[in-house]
């Protein structure tokens, strides 16, 4: 069996008798759509939020910018 964490967070009415009646109409448990939108969103949402992160740190001083030569050369390219 595959190793599970249980996840607790809050959404809307609506989101939730959405998802509900979801479930029902195609015999699955919620669980398998909340973890299908995560798996299909989550990765999209890290390159988003971090990739803002890191240009607030780039314009705050935090993080120095590398120059896309020096990505390129150590890539091999």
């Amino acid at each position: 069996m595959a190793m599970t964490a249980t996840v607790t967070f809050r959404t809307t009415p609506e989101l939730k008798s959405r998802m509900d009646f979801l479930a029902k109409e195609t015999h699955r448990p919620t669980s398998f759509y909340y973890n299908l939108l995560l798996e299909d969103y989550l990765e999209d949402l890290e390159d988003i939020y971090l990739s803002e992160k890191i240009l607030e740190d780039i314009k705050s001083g935090k993080e120095k910018p590398i120059p896309a030569e020096e990505v390129f050369a150590k890539a091999g390219l």
